[in-house]
């Protein structure tokens, strides 16, 4: 019974991620070329990823490290991608987001390892299954996005 209930599980996953990955996927084609908009899409998005995680009865106390960890990934990726693609050009963009991407999932791993640990320590269920670690981590991803585009946007314009 167990394995047919986690098989199950899995199965809503991709189902659950395939969907939100066509709707983000949409969201940014659209606002791509709105440099002052695209972060509070993804900010948007980050708020429709809450409203998921509702839905499918995920409390934000058992994924707070996942959207830490996201935050932290995708934050500082946008900033490195943004100075390569600055100084380098499409490939400096390529490489400053691949370089960034190691060293934030490095420091994204650190705190949400932190984190897990001091969750279990005040015996805080952070249980991970499979729904609920990919909605965290893409929960934090897209308001860590979201917040790194709008200080580059806001950076533009001084």
């Amino acid at each position: 019974m167990k394995r047919r209930e986690a098989n199950n599980s899995f199965g809503k996953s991709i189902v659950t991620f395939l969907l939100f990955s066509i709707i983000i996927m949409g969201v940014s084609a659209y606002f791509v070329f709105d440099q002052k908009l695209i972060g509070f899409a993804f900010l948007g998005l980050g708020v429709l990823n809450l409203i998921i995680l509702k839905i499918v009865k995920i409390s934000l106390n058992s994924i707070y490290p996942d959207i830490i960890f996201g935050a932290i990934d995708n934050g500082i990726l946008v900033f490195a991608a943004v100075l390569g693609g600055v100084y380098a050009g499409v490939a400096g963009a390529v490489i400053g987001g691949a370089a960034g991407n190691t060293i934030t999932d490095g420091i994204g791993g650190l705190f949400e390892g932190y984190i897990a640990e001091h969750q279990r320590k005040f015996e805080i269920n952070n249980l991970r299954t499979t729904m609920s670690t990919m909605l965290g981590k893409m929960a934090g991803c897209l308001f860590g996005a979201g917040i790194a585009f709008v200080f580059v946007w806001i950076i533009s314009l001084i």
